[in-house]
């Protein structure tokens, strides 16, 4: 048997769509939606069923989940252990919108450099979501957004970008004072469901600032695309490079404003240890 089919089983069953799971594993859905099938016939039963556009497993497809995890884990745990102390085997990594492109490219690119027997699997998410899967083991590492609360000691952190908030505003709109800007003008949040949300919100009831509020969204692209627009103002942290090409904004630093700290957090045991670690080391530069 495939592992790789088995795999994309998995992820179709989590997706809950084979378009959706063909974004998350890089494939086309006709490709994917091969594998299935390939998989279906090998064991003898359909392991999913179709509801319009989304798909469900099957009683079979529940019974073979039960088992597949273990199964997918224990070949990946294999290469790392014959490797020994060496970094081998697949690291399983997540990564929020802005640490995707701002960076990790250059830490995948030192590590791939020194380690290319390492594989990777990585996944986009926010930074709850991650430092869930992190604690839980679904993930080895995690580029995140650090938590407002202690950190259990089963997991390290390493922070590695300070990011202060700060106003964006239209360019061409007068800002003498940014505090009296959010107060009149229209106002776009950064998703208060959002770590780093918890922080511009904390920021504004810290100033007892009224806004005139009227979209709240979780991506912080999208914010600055409708800002430079005209549409509004937002606070939002100063994420790392690159931000969207063509913007017309102007930046404000805000006195007094918490900072945004954007890090790893890792899983300190594992048969892929080596690999973690040397992860973080090229984290660290």
């Amino acid at each position: 048997m495939d592992l790789r089919f088995l795999e994309s089983f998995v992820t179709i069953a989590e997706c809950g769509s084979i378009a959706e799971a063909a974004r998350r594993l890089s494939l086309t859905p006709a490709a994917l939606a091969q594998r299935l099938r390939t998989l279906e016939q090998e064991l003898g039963q359909p392991l999913v069923s179709r509801v319009g556009r989304t798909v469900r497993p099957t009683a079979s497809g529940l019974a073979v989940l039960g088992h597949a995890q273990g199964l997918i884990e224990a070949a990946r745990d294999l290469r790392a252990i014959a490797a020994g102390d060496r970094p081998a085997g697949q690291l399983r990594l997540g990564a929020t919108a802005t640490a995707l492109t701002g960076l990790l490219p250059e830490i995948l690119e030192r590590l791939r450099a020194q380690f290319p027997q390492i594989e990777y699997f990585i996944r986009p998410g926010p930074s709850a979501e991650l430092y869930q899967g992190v604690l839980a083991g679904n993930l080895d590492a995690a580029l995140i957004v650090r938590p407002q609360f202690p950190i259990p000691k089963s997991a390290g952190w390493l922070g590695l970008r300070d990011e202060p908030l700060i106003l964006i505003a239209p360019t061409g709109l007068g800002v003498e004072d940014p505090l009296e800007t959010l107060r009149r003008q229209p106002f776009i949040r950064y998703d208060r469901n959002q770590w780093g949300g918890h922080i511009v919100d904390r920021f504004l009831r810290q100033n007892a600032l009224e806004v005139q509020e009227w979209l709240e969204l979780d991506a912080l692209d999208a914010i600055a695309a409708l800002v430079s627009r005209g549409l509004g103002v937002s606070i939002v942290p100063d994420w790392a490079p690159p931000w969207p090409e063509g913007l017309r904004l102007q930046k404000h630093p805000l006195a007094g404003a918490a900072l945004r700290q954007t890090g790893v957090l890792w899983n300190r045991s594992g048969a892929r240890i080596a690999a973690v670690r040397a992860f973080v080391e090229s984290c660290s530069g």
